[in-house]
């Protein structure tokens, strides 16, 4: 399996504001985005950027594109059966990796809509299991478009294969405000993870792609 993880922060490393807006990228960007998620067949992202962004995870800016796979790593189920995501589940196929403590009545909802459901881990999900069994249904390339803590839990147990980090030039602050990698985080400098500079892309907004390779 071969795993890109895609983000857009501002200079000083937030992925949103305090207020939770995450809008940092220009249209362009967002075009570079949706061709880079026709080109997975799966994209991966966590059940807090489903409660805040109410997303679609299809490709729209891109015509050629087709839409990938959508997964939703939910320890509990929260995901609203009146999301978007969850609503056109019959046309793209999604799937929610989730834990045996997830409510058996919301994962009977869920079924019953469309949505397949994977079980992984016993409170949390075990994201190095779910994509284990993602690769067994044939996914051999996924996107992750995930808030901090699944950066954090996918870079951590080596998962990575790719970071692309398109640098927005603004400042915004805030101590709450949510950084590109979270979780627990690393101590020393030293082992910290390592990656390898291959690209860098400017377009006419003064944004900055930045493209890496870990391991």
């Amino acid at each position: 399996m071969y795993v890109i993880l895609n983000a857009a922060m501002s200079i000083d490393g937030k992925i949103s504001t305090r207020g939770n807006d995450s809008s940092f990228s220009s249209r362009k960007d967002w075009i570079r985005v949706h061709k880079l998620r026709s080109s997975v067949d799966g994209i991966v992202v966590g059940i807090s950027t489903v409660l805040e962004d109410n997303p679609m995870l299809n490709v729209r800016y891109y015509s050629k594109g087709k839409d990938p796979v959508r997964i939703i790593i939910d320890s509990k189920a929260r995901i609203p059966l009146n999301s978007r995501i969850i609503k056109s589940s019959k046309k793209i196929q999604t799937i929610v990796g989730t834990t045996r403590n997830a409510p058996i009545r919301k994962i009977n909802a869920l079924k019953k809509v469309g949505v397949q459901v994977l079980f992984s881990g016993k409170r949390k999900v075990n994201i190095k299991s779910l994509f284990q069994q993602l690769e067994n249904l044939g996914l051999k390339r996924i996107l992750v478009e995930g808030g901090g803590e699944i950066n954090w839990s996918v870079l951590k147990t080596g998962l990575a294969n790719e970071l692309i980090v398109t640098i927005s030039p603004v400042v915004v602050g805030g101590r709450n405000a949510k950084t590109l990698v979270e979780g627990e985080g690393i101590s020393n400098i030293t082992n910290g993870i390592k990656l390898k500079l291959t690209r860098t892309l400017i377009n006419n907004k003064n944004e900055i792609v930045l493209f890496y390779k870990l391991g």
